[in-house]
């Protein structure tokens, strides 16, 4: 049976891998504005988010992953959540602002489920973090590549 993240109604829980505390802050500001219950946990880099997953008594409902981190970037994690047999079902929605095409095709491939094009603007991130935790609580599988990229 496909795992189906457990948005509850009492709080979603939500794991965010960035290391740059001013983009921590705006993703917790924009969770606050969206009026909806959640847990956040973040966490400033690559192995801090392996120690944190793999020592998890509960995991996360999503994460967003900033491909850009120290010690261990996004792709090296995504990596390794998608061939951990105790992990390869949690969702994973990319962060990031480059907006290469080879290196989202790349990740697609690899298994993150969405793609967030982080905006330049406040009102617009907070409407793309709602989108992805929307998608993923309805259908955590991938989409058409055409689907995958998030961007306002």
């Amino acid at each position: 049976m496909p795992y189906l993240p457990a948005f509850r109604t009492i709080a979603c829980n939500i794991l965010l891998a960035d290391d740059d505390t001013d983009d921590c802050q705006l993703f917790t500001d924009a969770l606050h504005e969206l009026n909806k219950p959640f847990r956040l946990t973040c966490e400033p880099n690559g192995e801090r988010l392996m120690k944190f997953l793999n020592e998890a008594k509960e995991l996360p409902d999503i994460i967003f992953l900033d491909l850009n981190m120290p010690r261990k970037n996004g792709f090296e994690c995504l990596s390794e959540i998608k061939k951990n047999e105790l992990l390869c079902h949690l969702p994973v929605v990319i962060i990031s602002t480059s907006f290469d095409k080879k290196t989202i095709d790349l990740l697609y491939q690899n298994g993150a489920n969405y793609y967030l094009r982080k905006p330049n603007d406040f009102p617009a991130l907070k409407r793309l973090i709602d989108k992805a935790v929307t998608l993923v609580s309805q259908k955590n599988s991938q989409p058409p590549l055409e689907e995958y990229v998030l961007s306002c």
